[in-house]
């Protein structure tokens, strides 16, 4: 049938409406134009689309990318492409990277800045989509922690080791590696002993390789809580064996929000 979202009847009368999220019910809040419900999308995906201006805070708001599973897999922060102060629609953009190998569908939400922390300000607009099965996919190892490398005098605290996980093909693989390492161990890998000694919620802001050296930053998430020189040692070499299984990479330089001194300190 003629309409939208799409519809169908079958012969014996089903009717079979299309799930197109809740575009509708937001129309006159925020409007996506890429992707549009349903569409097949790789990575990167540029989001553009438009909102009122009270949809953002400082001419920002977060998107998240989740899996079929509810397991967010990629966020970013869309900006405004014009004066936000106003109540009228301003254009906006962002772009997400994300790696969705096991899974065929997923909903981008496109999240309502909310700093009051408020639940009665919250809001999304939620936007179904299919990953792309074209990709060709490529190994990568992650490095977990296990049993012998718990906080004790008679192990080594540095000790990792590493599973492997399967990733779209792509050119920038260290990036990749560590977005999966930062993802943390699955549940099949929990319950054979590994974890991990990084924060969740810990987000790359840039990774750049020079001369043999990989230098990579994070934001301050990386430190939250984080003491004991075990720990440290451990949430060190689990970003550079992650790093060092690349043979352009020699060297690794950790940092937080630009800040190389004192980083990861116990």
């Amino acid at each position: 049938m003629e309409s939208y979202p799409r519809q169908c009847r079958t012969p014996d009368g089903r009717n079979f409406t299309e799930d197109i999220g809740n575009e509708l019910e937001k129309t006159d809040l925020i409007r996506i134009t890429n992707p549009r419900p349903n569409q097949t999308i790789s990575s990167p995906l540029t989001v553009t689309g438009e909102a009122r201006g009270n949809w953002f805070f400082e001419a920002s708001f977060p998107i998240k990318l989740l899996d079929e599973n509810g397991q967010q897999i990629a966020i970013a922060v869309a900006q405004a492409k014009g004066e936000w102060m106003t109540t009228d629609f301003v254009p906006f953009e962002a772009t997400l990277e994300f790696s969705a190998a096991n899974s065929k569908k997923g909903k981008l939400v496109l999240e309502k800045d909310n700093p009051s922390g408020l639940p009665e300000y919250d809001d999304s607009l939620i936007v179904p989509v299919v990953f792309s099965q074209s990709h060709e996919l490529m190994t990568v190892k992650v490095y977990f922690n296990t049993p012998k490398s718990a906080q004790a005098l008679d192990f080594d605290c540095k000790y990792v080791e590493p599973v492997e996980r399967k990733i779209p093909k792509t050119a920038g693989v260290a990036k990749s590696a560590l977005e999966e390492l930062l993802k943390g161990p699955t549940e099949k890998e929990i319950a054979a002993g590994l974890y991990t000694s990084i924060n969740s919620g810990v987000k790359i802001q840039k990774i750049e390789i020079y001369q043999g050296t990989a230098y990579v930053d994070f934001d301050s998430q990386l430190e939250f809580q984080v003491g004991g020189s075990c720990r440290v040692a451990a949430i060190n070499s689990q970003i550079v064996e992650t790093l060092k299984q690349f043979s352009t990479v020699k060297d690794v330089v950790i940092s937080v929000d630009g800040r190389t001194e004192d980083v990861l300190q116990p």
